[in-house]
């Protein structure tokens, strides 16, 4: 038989190589013989550098940037072994893993050190940037990175703003001009797993301001803010960004991308398949088995299994997720084309137990499963 692992991690317990590890063990004590494909997955948000660096056999690249409140601080980005293709986390200079929780406040947060990653990629020369926008702290829309890359925007009275969420009403012109040179040459990919446009009640104001630090009354603010800049934009680039879905994603990272970097959002978990050649490991594949630590009603919404359960549908290929929990009906999993779901909890007990042991676990529930297949395939 042959079975292809394409998990994402057990976040807090096990990585995507983990799992497989873990699974090919259960697997082997039943087909010992059995062709087994690792492909570990991830969805663009916390966790995909990691994943990525495998499959780009690629170097870290580490460089002084910006924090979101303009301290310095030392982030990283991978470039590839041929330096045609780097891949950067806005998390890692623009994220709220940086802040404090006292110091989240998306009214004065910028994305500037995310464009000086890209900028230190494109005078190393690179040819194609892929750029995971999860996790932000911001809600510039993207002004601080292109900033950083060398756009201006400016106020009516002709002055410079400094690139931060509660400037996002002043703007009335933004100067392209300063732009470095690179960016037309270079290509663009996002990973981005939302549909929010950039303001209104469902923009990202609305639905992301709050986590991050924005009072009611500021929320409002930066709405209106978006939806100046978004007027802005439209003006100088003849863009109506508001129409777009995923630009209201990552504080409106979604927008500043497709405006300033002239990117393509697409699903992050698709752009991870694509770097791990995973379509054409599946030939004459019997069964994928794939795994998260929770399988809920968020696993629809551009995760790593909902990617991988609609390539496997396909091509007529069963699934299997093994999971830490399983919090979803029958009728939901049906719904998302899943042959076999099961948690990986063999006894109640508290969390630090159930991450301690995930990969005994693991190995087990893969065993049982694998024993019924033989059970029924004899």
């Amino acid at each position: 038989m042959k079975f292809v692992l394409a998990p994402d991690k057990y976040k807090g317990s096990l990585s995507g190589e983990q799992f497989c590890e873990a699974v090919e063990s259960g697997i082997r004590m039943v087909f010992p013989d059995a062709i087994i494909i690792k492909k570990p997955l991830a969805d663009g948000g916390d966790g995909t550098i990691e994943v990525v660096k495998h499959y780009l056999n690629a170097s870290e690249v580490k460089i002084t940037v910006k924090d979101p409140l303009f301290r310095n601080i030392d982030a990283g980005y991978l470039l590839s072994n041929d330096k045609k293709t780097a891949f950067i986390e806005m998390s890692e200079a623009s994220g709220y893993k940086l802040l404090a929780k006292n110091e989240m406040n998306c009214m004065h947060t910028t994305s500037f050190g995310t464009g000086e990653l890209i900028a230190d990629g494109l005078k190393k020369g690179v040819k194609e940037i892929i750029l995971g926008i999860g996790g932000s702290a911001t809600n510039d829309g993207g002004m601080g990175m292109a900033t950083a890359l060398g756009y201006e925007f400016l106020d009516s009275n002709g002055n410079k703003l400094n690139p931060t969420g509660e400037n996002l009403i002043k703007v009335k012109r933004i100067v392209e001009k300063g732009a470095l040179k690179g960016l037309s040459q270079t290509k663009f990919k996002v990973a981005c797993d939302v549909n929010n446009p950039l303001y209104g009640k469902n923009g990202a104001a609305y639905i992301y301001g709050p986590q991050k630090g924005a009072s009611g009354e500021e929320v409002n603010f930066l709405d209106q803010g978006l939806k100046n800049f978004a007027e802005v934009i439209q003006s100088a680039f003849k863009v109506d960004v508001q129409s777009i879905p995923g630009s209201g994603a990552a504080g409106g990272m979604g927008a500043g991308t497709m405006v300033f970097l002239n990117a393509v959002l697409t699903s992050g978990v698709d752009l991870v398949m694509e770097m791990a050649d995973f379509e054409n490991a599946l030939a004459e594949t019997d069964w994928i088995i794939t795994g998260e630590g929770q399988l809920d009603g968020q696993t629809s919404s551009g995760k790593t299994i909902d990617g991988v359960l609609k390539l496997a549908s396909t091509k007529n290929i069963p699934v299997a997720a093994f999971c830490g929990s399983v919090d979803i009906s029958v009728d939901e999993m049906k719904g998302l084309g899943l042959t076999y779901a099961i948690s990986i909890l063999n006894e109640i007990g508290n969390l630090e137990d159930a991450q301690n042991n995930s990969f005994k676990n693991l190995e087990q529930a893969t065993y049982n499963f694998a024993s019924l297949l033989k059970v029924n395939s004899t």
